[in-house]
């Protein structure tokens, strides 16, 4: 099984606060894999890593090429990012906010066609949400518009994909229907996750591996629910009281 990401001696942080060091670890493709940690830990900073938004030392190879030397990894089908919060302040049917996915594909002011709201049609009905393509995004419930950022995302059919913290603040019935998305991407379109949560509770159903930033000398390890209860508890012995 070729490997499609590996960290090599990272190292991560904001001028004198290092939150990331000597970080190795290589992910197998296709996988699932949960990054978790406490706050600070360096989870966010590792995406950031990721994407070229901040400089780091050591090594980030995407299917063995360098991600220094890759120019627009992004664009080239490589990288797809789903931030912790967007937001939409504007009246948008849910069919047009979705096929916005296929945006890099597209030359400057290129239009989309109607193959391309066919296959964002296709997306939404794989994800159960067809009967919400032309709702207005801005009057579904929170869990819904996660699932169509989701679908948004499915959309750029990148072969690794990042997610941070997806299941925030929804209800327990979208989170299993988000993770359940996620192992079914992995397993049907062989795609890689890579997931920043806290939510180790519906981790146990998955099939991939932890990343636990918070440990001293993180690794990669197979999701189990004893691995996960394990993790569970150093983070609780680990966390910082409330003041």
């Amino acid at each position: 099984m070729d490997n499609i990401v590996e960290a090599k001696n990272l190292v991560a942080g904001y001028g004198q606060r290092v939150l990331i060091r000597n970080l190795s670890f290589f992910v197998p493709s296709p996988a699932f894999v949960a990054i978790i940690g406490h706050n600070g830990a360096g989870k966010t900073t590792l995406f950031r890593a990721f994407q070229g938004k901040i400089d780091y030392q050591g090594q980030l190879l995407v299917q063995n090429h360098d991600l220094r030397h890759l120019s627009n990894p992004s664009g080239k089908g490589l990288l797809a990012y789903l931030p912790q919060k967007s937001v939409i302040n504007f009246p948008i049917k849910v069919h047009d906010l979705v096929v916005m996915g296929l945006f890099r594909q597209k030359r400057f002011f290129e239009n989309y066609t109607s193959e391309d709201y066919t296959l964002a049609a296709q997306t939404l009905e794989l994800l159960q949400l067809s009967h919400l393509m032309d709702h207005d995004f801005t009057t579904l419930s929170g869990g819904e518009q996660q699932l169509v950022w989701l679908a948004q995302l499915m959309l750029q059919d990148a072969a690794i994909n990042l997610l941070d913290e997806p299941t925030q603040q929804l209800d327990v019935y979208y989170k299993h229907q988000v993770f359940g998305l996620l192992q079914n991407w992995v397993d049907e379109r062989r795609k890689t996750v890579l997931c920043i949560t806290h939510d180790l509770q519906n981790l146990t159903h998955m099939r991939g591996f932890l990343l636990n930033l918070s440990r001293p000398d993180p690794k990669l390890e197979v999701i189990s629910p004893e691995a996960v209860q394990e993790n569970q508890a150093f983070l609780e012995a680990g966390r910082q009281p409330e003041v």
